[in-house]
């Protein structure tokens, strides 16, 4: 074995294992998209259980809520 056939063996070692770091990085890019995802639909099912919308207020709900009357007062 010359050193042709070292440097030779070296420079496909690198290229296998950047191929293979390069494979594993998009592996893991997906996962995480994947994981992403399926957490944001996970929370948006928990809201959508949990929360209620808010009561809605009629006008005459929203005169008992303003306060004490006052009109009796301004007609003094």
């Amino acid at each position: 074995m010359n050193v042709e056939d070292l440097v030779q063996e070296r420079i496909a070692a690198a290229r296998r294992k950047i191929a293979n770091d390069k494979r594993r990085r998009q592996e893991l890019a997906e996962a995480r998209r994947h994981g992403i995802a399926a957490r944001h639909r996970q929370k948006l099912r928990h809201l959508a259980r949990t929360t209620t919308p808010p009561p809605r207020n009629t006008a005459a709900e929203r005169a008992d809520q303003s306060g004490p009357d006052t009109r009796a007062r301004e007609e003094r």
